[in-house]
C-alpha cells in the first residue's frame, strides 16, 4: 500500500487533520448570552480574583500546545515550521485518540533558544501543559531545561522522553524473558543525540550495568574533543570502562543494542559479536539500523523495530497520551523521573508473564490498556511526590 500517496490525499482532502469543535451549542439568544456577553464576564471576574479558578472555568486543564521550530522532523531533518505542520497536527489527533486531551499545534518561525523560551512562556497561560517536538540538539536540552524551571505545567520533550520510556519498558521486559538482570547488562546506543541521550539517562535510573553512546565520530569517551556539552556531560556517567572505537568495536560483548540513528549501520556479523541472546532495538525510521531477519541470522533473540509492520514497535504513542493524561488529571506541576519510571513500569506491566515472548515484549500501539494504566501510575506518583496542586481529595475527584 502507498501510504505516502494516501496520506498526501488524506490531508489535502480534509485541509489538515484538526479543528475546533464546540463543546456547547450555540442556537438561541441565551445560549449567545450565556456563551460569550453579557454572562461570560462573571467567569472572567471569578479569575481574576483567583487564577486558579481558568482550570474550573475554562479548557487550560485538558489542552496542550504541540510547539516545535521544525528543524529535526521524523527523518526529514530542518526542513522549517510550515512543514512541521502535518506531524505536529498528527501528534494532537492522537493525543484526543488515545487520551481524549486536546491538543493543537504551535510551529514557530525561529530557531532562537531565548525566543523559543520566551514565546512559550507567553502562550503558557492558555495551556495545561507543554508538549515540546522535533526540535534538534542540543537545543532541545536547553529549551526544556529552562521552560519546566519557569513554569508551573508539565513540559515534555517527546523525542527525548517519550522514546526513553518505551524503550525501557521493552528492555524490562526482554530482560524479564531471558531472564537477565538490568544490573548486570551492558548496553550500547548508537544515536548520541536527544533521544539517545534521554535514552541513557533513564536506564541508568534503573541501575542498569553499564553504557556506552556512540555517535557518527564514535564512542562517547571523556578524551574525545567532537563532543557537544551533552555528550560531555554524559561521560561522566557512562561508558565506564573508557571504551573507544566505532560501533563495529563497541558492540562487540555487549548484551543490548539501540538504534536510534540512521539505516542499515549494523549488519548480522555485528550481532553475532554480541553476547548470548543478544537484545536489538534498532529503532530508526523508515529503514532501521539493521532488518529484523538479518538481526536475527547474526543471533539476536529479540528484535524490536520503530516500524508497525514488524514485532515490537518502539511507538511513542503508548507513553504521551497516558502521560499528558495523568499530569494533567491532578495539575501536575512538573514531568518528573520518578513519573517516567512509573510509566516504563506501567507500560511493562501491561504484558503478563504468559504472553511474553520473543514478539512479544511491548504492547501494540492500539492496546486501549496502556494509556489507563499509564495515566493512573503518573497521578499517583504526582500526588504522592507533592507535585499535584490539587489535594488529595480533588485528585480522586478528578480521576
Amino acid at each position: 500500500m502507498d501510504y505516502n500517496k494516501l496520506s498526501l490525499e488524506m490531508h489535502e482532502n480534509n485541509k489538515g487533520k484538526v479543528s475546533v469543535v464546540s463543546k456547547i451549542n450555540v442556537k438561541t439568544r441565551d445560549d449567545l448570552s450565556t456563551a460569550y456577553t453579557p454572562g461570560v464576564a462573571e467567569p472572567c471576574r471569578k479569575i481574576a480574583q483567583n487564577r486558579a479558578d481558568v482550570y474550573k472555568y475554562t479548557a487550560k486543564g485538558n489542552l496542550v500546545a504541540v510547539v516545535s521550530d521544525g528543524t529535526a522532523v521524523l527523518g526529514l531533518g530542518d526542513i522549517g515550521p510550515e512543514a512541521a505542520m502535518p506531524v505536529m497536527e498528527g501528534k494532537a489527533i492522537l493525543f484526543k485518540e488515545f487520551a481524549n486531551v486536546d491538543a493543537f499545534p504551535i510551529c514557530l518561525d525561529t530557531k532562537d533558544v531565548d525566543e523559543i523560551v520566551k514565546t512559550v512562556k507567553y502562550l503558557a497561560p492558555t495551556f495545561g501543559g507543554i508538549n515540546l517536538e522535533d526540535i534538534s540538539a542540543p537545543r532541545c536540552f536547553e529549551i526544556e531545561r529552562r521552560l519546566k524551571e519557569e513554569l508551573d505545567i508539565p513540559v515534555f520533550h517527546d523525542d527525548q522522553h517519550g522514546t526513553a520510556i518505551v524503550v525501557a519498558a521493552g528492555i524490562l521486559n526482554s530482560l524479564r524473558l531471558i531472564n537477565k538482570k538490568i544490573e548486570d547488562v551492558n548496553i550500547v546506543i548508537n544515536g548520541a543525540g536527544s533521544a539517545g541521550i534521554s535514552i541513557c539517562k533513564l536506564l541508568l535510573q534503573f541501575n542498569v550495568g553499564n553504557v556506552v553512546l556512540v555517535d557518527r565520530n564514535g564512542a562517547v569517551e571523556k578524551s574525545q574533543d567532537w563532543l557537544n556539552n551533552a555528550q560531555r556531560d554524559m561521560t561522566n556517567i557512562t561508558n565506564k570502562y573508557n571504551e573507544k572505537g566505532d560501533l563495529a568495536d563497541i558492540i562487540k560483548n555487549k548484551d543490548v543494542f539501540i538504534g536510534v540513528s540512521g539505516p542499515n549501520c549494523v549488519t548480522k556479523e555485528m550481532v553475532a559479536s554480541m553476547n548470548n541472546d543478544a537484545i536489538v532495538f534498532a529503532m530508526a525510521n523508515p529503514t532501521p539500523e539493521i532488518m529484523p531477519d538479518e538481526a536475527k541470522a547474526g543471533g539476536a533473540r529479540i528484535v524490536a523495530t520503530g516500524r508497525s509492520d514488524f514485532p515490537n514497535q518502539i511507538n511513542n504513542v503508548l507513553v504521551f497520551p497516558g502521560i499528558f493524561r495523568g499530569a494533567l488529571d491532578v495539575q501536575a506541576k512538573d514531568i518528573t523521573e520518578d513519573m517516567k519510571i512509573a510509566a516504563a513500569k506501567s507500560i511493562a506491566g501491561i504484558i503478563n508473564d504468559e504472553e511474553l515472548n520473543e514478539d512479544y515484549i511491548i504492547p501494540g500501539a492500539f492496546d486501549t490498556r496502556v494509556a489507563d494504566a499509564v495515566a493512573k501510575e503518573v497521578a499517583e506518583v504526582a500526588v504522592r511526590t507533592g507535585i499535584s496542586k490539587l489535594s488529595k481529595e480533588l485528585c480522586m475527584e478528578n480521576r
